[in-house]
């Protein structure tokens, strides 16, 4: 005897909660993500043989970093355009028009020298007296 065979029921799974799911999480790790940007220059100081160390930090100092494309930045804050003026007006923001801080140049091994020549020239057209460039001590062989 055949017994008749019950019609399978079609088995739907409903989709629309899991996106409505998906969607939610996407926006709370958007909403909640925090995006930063590095806008520290990456600089790979060159090594010397001579000098002396860096006595304890100062009060205030500027720092004018250069990069290995010749880009600045004056205390870890890049400049929009990298040219002696802007440089020079960046240094005088940086100082307040006080010319008694030492500026310490510190540019990529890479860097090209006519970068190191304008930051050197700024701060002398502004004034500082006291400048320094920073190098890593070399490893000995």
């Amino acid at each position: 005897m055949k017994f008749p065979r019950k019609p399978r029921e079609q088995v739907d799974i409903n989709l629309a909660p899991l996106i409505d799911v998906v969607f939610i999480l996407l926006l709370f790790f958007v909403v909640t993500t925090t995006f930063t940007r590095e806008t520290r220059l990456k600089v790979d100081l060159p090594e010397a043989v001579s000098g002396e160390a860096q006595q304890a930090a100062e009060p205030q100092t500027l720092e004018v970093l250069i990069g290995v494309d010749g880009s600045y930045s004056v205390n870890n804050q890049p400049l929009a355009v990298n040219d002696l003026k802007h440089l020079m007006d960046k240094l005088v923001e940086a100082s307040g028009g006080n010319q008694d801080y030492p500026v310490t140049i510190s540019a990529d091994g890479k860097a090209p020298h006519q970068a190191v020549v304008t930051a050197m020239d700024a701060a002398s057209k502004l004034g500082f007296s006291r400048l320094r460039i920073s190098t890593v001590e070399a490893e000995e062989n």
